[in-house]
Order: structure tokens, then C-alpha cells, then sequence
């Protein structure tokens, strides 16, 4: 299936059921009072999260809904039928956003969330309503309003407890594949990775929780370049985020990819950027022990503020201590 995190669609509640304007016609009773019946309202259009769904793609191609139009009043004092209510279900984590003003107006954030995003229209006013002592014989009636429209944007945002950021072909997969059931696709060259994977880590039987996974960010990526800065809306409600760095590079590239990274997620959002973020140095089984040494030695003196891992995610040699650390910080921090 087709991943899709963003659409926009436009929804139209019905229309309120126009009243009626009638006489009562019957025998032997020829001057009847009036009868007509009031109209029904218009049905209404709601959101509701489903646990079982994870991508916006039935909302790719039809992008207009509408609600049923509530049915005009009828003689004998007969209301007409209401419109019936329509529902869109969306997954879990879908932010629901004005199209016209950018405004949220809200996130659906777990599986009993349910929305009224479109109103349906008043119902109109049969003439026997209006029937007074000094009015026997009303000849007017109210029509029913229009449903509300409203243009919106649905952008789904990954739930998850732990992001992983990094540049293109640092490891990110290959760590998500080693800690948990995830399966990315995973290949030796840049943007294998196209879009957000999900994986659940399992620490035993009763505890686990869930780390996600995007595109490599690239240099330029807050501005539009590369893949991963329109999924960084999904790191946004993590709790942690974990940077993996190839250790390859030579050690000047090494603390420039992490400016990168780190420039990148400032300038997207200031919020994602002040997140707790651990260091990941990655492939230390590709380099010979007296390097890996070295560089180790340089990092660990010029990183000290940061929380730091040296690991092997081809190997898994290191990242059981990864991710029993990250439980333990969610754990201490009650995000579980």
C-alpha cells in the first residue's frame, strides 16, 4: 500500500430540510388549520481515528465529501428525515489543519478520537409552528441552511517514542532492523529509505515501545533538498531522538555531518531540535581497532555534553545497551 502522510480535501455538511407550508384538507372539516411539518437538519461530517489503518491514501484521489441534505417537512404536521451523518476515518496521529488560515485545529492523537469537522445545516420551520391566536392561518415556513463547508488538510504524524535522524548511509535502517521487527529496505547507496518505517522494540514480554525511522537529511534539507525534511513532522512527538553517525568518514567530516544535522533540525523546528538526542557512532567494525581508537579518543574529548554510543548495527555489537538505555529513559521520564 501506498504510504501518504498529507492530503487535502474539502467537506460539506448537508443541508437543512426545508418546512412545509400546508392546510389541513379534510372532510367535513373544510376551513382545517395549518399542518405543515418542519423540515430535517442536514447531516453532519466527522473524523475518527482507526487503529487500523496507517497511511492517508483514501483520501489521494477523492478529495470531496459530502453529507446527506435533511428531507423538506410534509403535510399532517410530518417532520422531514434527518441527513444522515457521514464519517471519515483517518489513522492514529492525524493532525487535522485550516487550509485557508494554516490554523490546527486539532490532533488526533489515540484510537477513541472522534471530531465534528463540518455541521450540518438547521432544519427549516413548518407553518404550523407559527400558528397564534392572532394568526390562525400562517402562510410562511423557514428553509433549511446550508452545512457548514470547510477546506482542510489532514497530515498524518508517526506516533512514536524514539526518532532516528542522520545523513544518508549512516545506518539508521540497519540499526531500526537490528533492535526490532522493523523491516526497511536497506542498500549501499544514498536515499535507500524513501519513506518513515515504524519499528516496536520489544524489551520483554510485557514492555517494548516504538522508534521511527526517515529519509537521511542532506545539507539544504530544511529548505526543500533532499527526502527527509517532509517527514521530519514525524519525529515531532517523540520523545528522544537518536543521531547515527558513520564513523568512515575522517574526523573533521565526522563533527561537520553532525553540524549538519543538528543546523538542520534548528532551522526546520526549534521544538525538534531542543529534544534529547543521543550520539550513535556507527560501523566500528568496518575500521581497524587502532583507528577506531583514535577517533573514539578525539570524540570523547570534544563531546561531552551529549550522551554517546559506539556501535555496529550490521554486527548488533553495542546496541543492546542502546535501546535497554532508551527504555530506561522513557521509563524515568513516565512516557510509558
Amino acid at each position: 500500500m501506498k504510504f501518504v502522510d498529507e492530503v487535502q480535501i474539502q467537506v460539506t455538511a448537508g443541508k437543512g430540510g426545508d418546512g412545509c407550508i400546508h392546510f389541513r384538507r379534510e372532510k367535513y372539516i373544510p376551513k382545517g388549520g395549518p399542518d405543515g411539518g418542519n423540515g430535517g437538519d442536514g447531516g453532519n461530517i466527522w473524523i475518527k481515528t482507526d487503529q487500523n489503518l496507517n497511511t492517508l491514501v483514501d483520501y489521494k484521489f477523492k478529495k470531496k465529501f459530502f453529507a446527506h441534505n435533511g428531507c423538506p417537512g410534509k403535510s399532517k404536521n410530518q417532520s422531514g428525515k434527518k441527513g444522515s451523518d457521514i464519517f471519515l476515518y483517518v489513522p492514529i496521529g492525524t493532525r487535522i489543519i485550516n487550509y485557508n488560515t494554516k490554523e490546527i485545529i486539532c490532533d488526533l492523537d489515540n484510537k477513541k478520537n472522534i471530531i465534528l469537522i463540518a455541521k450540518g445545516g438547521k432544519k427549516g420551520i413548518g407553518n404550523s409552528k407559527f400558528k397564534s391566536s392572532i394568526n390562525r392561518t400562517p402562510y410562511y415556513k423557514t428553509l433549511g441552511q446550508k452545512g457548514e463547508t470547510r477546506f482542510i488538510i489532514l497530515q498524518l504524524i508517526l506516533i512514536s517514542d524514539v526518532g532516528v535522524v542522520g545523513l544518508p548511509n549512516s545506518g539508521k535502517s540497519t540499526l531500526i532492523q537490528s533492535i526490532s521487527h522493523a523491516k526497511p529496505k536497506i542498500g549501499e547507496y544514498p536515499f535507500t529509505t524513501l519513506i518513515p518505517c515504524l519499528g516496536t522494540v520489544k524489551i520483554d514480554q510485557k514492555n517494548s515501545f516504538i522508534i521511527a525511522d526517515i529519509p537521511g537529511l542532506i545539507q539544504g534539507a530544511s529548505h526543500g533538498l533532499g527526502l527527509g525534511v517532509q517527514f521530519l513532522r514525524h519525529l515531532e512527538k517523540c520523545h528522544i531522538l537518536l543521531h547515527v553517525i558513520d564513523l568512515l568518514y575522517n574526523i573533521q567530516d565526522i563533527f561537520n555531518n553532525i553540524k549538519i544535522i543538528e543546523k538542520e533540525l534548528k532551522k526546520y523546528n526549534k521544538t525538534l531540535y531542543n529534544k534529547t538526542r543521543w550520539l550513535v557512532f556507527n560501523k566500528i567494525d568496518s575500521l581497524e581497532k587502532k583507528i577506531i581508537k583514535e577517533k573514539i579518543k578525539i570524540i570523547l574529548k570534544n563531546i561531552k555534553k551529549k550522551k554517546i554510543f559506539f556501535i555496529s548495527a550490521l554486527k548488533k555489537k553495542g546496541v543492546k545497551k542502546i535501546y535497554q538505555d532508551l527504555f530506561q529513559y522513557l521509563k524515568n521520564n513516565q512516557y510509558k
